[in-house]
């Protein structure tokens, strides 16, 4: 397990501070009923691969103890829409609800600075995290042309249409679902809670662009905000 956690920590270290993909075969994530989801979108400080490292050796065990799981992630290619620019994409999972939120509490006491360390590290730090209401599974394939898009909806109103018809011509224009994900939560102080999260994945950019035009032209009118990034 040790070797594992130091396996980790050095791809991830890699792959926040380069920004880069962190692999190129297919990529596999089995949750289970019960756990928590993380996904986190981070842009780092130029020049803070020593802090990032002490940074993880101090944080990775007390985050272990409460049922963290690493799963790496992905360099962020580039901002389709929204007014948001992070660099990396990272995932990971808890083994239940209450160990992750249990460690925002303890965290504090165990390491004092550990919210000022990641202002320090990072210019940005967007964290949103789900609990799986039954198994999930899904795969990512780096050699396709990924997306993730994030929609946030107007007080009162539902996406519920929108994400159907969103859905509907993504597939007629040859776009696969990888995972979708509804009403997230953000911690204080890290909030980024999409009302719907989706990702996407498509044989070329060509095949995504003729979807992208359809999807300019739909109804937003319960949409109060958007996010959407290639990986």
């Amino acid at each position: 397990m040790r070797a594992l956690n130091m396996a980790f920590f050095i791809l991830l270290t890699g792959l926040i501070c380069t920004g880069l993909q962190a692999q190129s075969e297919k990529k596999s994530y089995e949750l289970k009923k019960g756990q928590v989801f993380d996904i986190i979108f981070l842009t780092n400080k130029p020049e803070v691969e020593d802090k990032l490292q002490d940074y993880f050796k101090r944080a990775f065990p007390l985050a272990n103890a409460d049922g963290y799981h690493g799963l790496g992630g992905f360099g962020i290619k580039e901002n389709r829409q929204g007014n948001y620019h992070p660099k990396t994409m990272v995932f990971g999972y808890w083994n239940d609800l209450e160990g992750r939120e249990r460690f925002l509490n303890t965290v504090k006491t165990n390491m004092p600075d550990f919210h000022e360390m990641r202002r320090q590290i990072w210019s940005t730090f967007a964290l949103t995290y789900w609990e799986m209401q039954e198994d999930l599974s899904f795969e990512v394939d780096p050699s396709r042309y990924n997306v993730v898009t994030a929609y946030w909806k107007k007080d009162g109103q539902s996406l519920a249409s929108f994400q159907k018809e969103w859905q509907t011509k993504a597939k007629k224009a040859g776009g696969k679902t990888i995972v979708t994900f509804t009403e997230g939560t953000s911690p204080f102080g890290y909030h980024y809670a999409p009302d719907y999260l989706i990702m996407t994945s498509w044989t070329s950019q060509e095949a995504f662009e003729a979807f992208y035009n359809e999807n300019l032209k739909m109804d937003h009118s319960a949409v109060s905000h958007v996010n959407q990034l290639t990986f």
